[in-house]
């Protein structure tokens, strides 16, 4: 499957605010966002302060292409995700958010065992984590409750893993997981509420996008 392999600040430039795709860089003055807020491309600067009107399906794309760039997954596999949402009991935007939060990527990175998702993404395609004693190696592979995760045991002693302890400590992990630094494991208590989730991402025009 293809995947996104140029300069992700253009992404956040894109969508005029920042996604948080490259983790604590993203926090420090380094950040590209800081320096050039404008959209990429040549006529990016002009048209800073000249927003003009956006039509509704402008609106329902941008907000389509925010939740995808956040979650790093390309368009086919969205799509996918949409049509399994759907099939679900209940709203299909929240259910479409329950589905991209807990994709094992997402989790680990939930957990603080990575700096951002494409970090995390990068980790699980390696095969450092196991689902419930089994190697797991799929980024999108969905967790259920009360499933565990835990880094491979041949992945403890590596260095990422060793220094991981410390640097997770100061991540905040939210309350539908629970972590165990000390076996740099977790689990997954319950599926997350809408209020749980970014508040930034506006579902309801994602559906909207798809509906018509």
């Amino acid at each position: 499957m293809a995947r996104y392999t140029e300069a992700v600040c253009r992404l956040c430039r894109r969508e005029g605010e920042k996604l948080f795709l490259k983790g604590e860089r993203c926090y420090t003055p380094k950040c590209s966002f800081e320096k050039r807020s404008y959209a990429p491309g040549m006529h990016g600067k002009m048209n800073v302060g000249r927003p003009g009107r956006e039509s509704d399906y402008g609106k329902q794309l941008r907000a389509k292409q925010k939740v995808r760039r956040v979650y790093g997954i390309y368009e086919r596999q969205f799509r996918r995700f949409y049509g399994q949402a759907l099939r679900m009991r209940g709203q299909t935007g929240p259910n479409l958010l329950t589905i991209l939060e807990t994709r094992l990527s997402n989790v680990v990175y939930r957990l603080g065992f990575a700096a951002s998702r494409a970090q995390a993404r990068i980790l699980v395609s390696h095969g450092h984590f196991v689902v419930n004693g089994q190697r797991a190696d799929i980024p999108s592979y969905g967790i259920s409750v009360d499933d565990v995760i835990s880094v491979h045991e041949n992945s403890r002693d590596t260095v990422y893993f060793k220094n991981l302890r410390e640097e997770a400590e100061g991540r905040t992990v939210p309350t539908w997981l629970a972590r165990d630094l000390t076996n740099l494991s977790g689990r997954m208590l319950r599926n997350p509420e809408r209020s749980e989730i970014d508040g930034n991402l506006n579902e309801q025009l994602v559906v909207e996008y798809y509906s018509r």
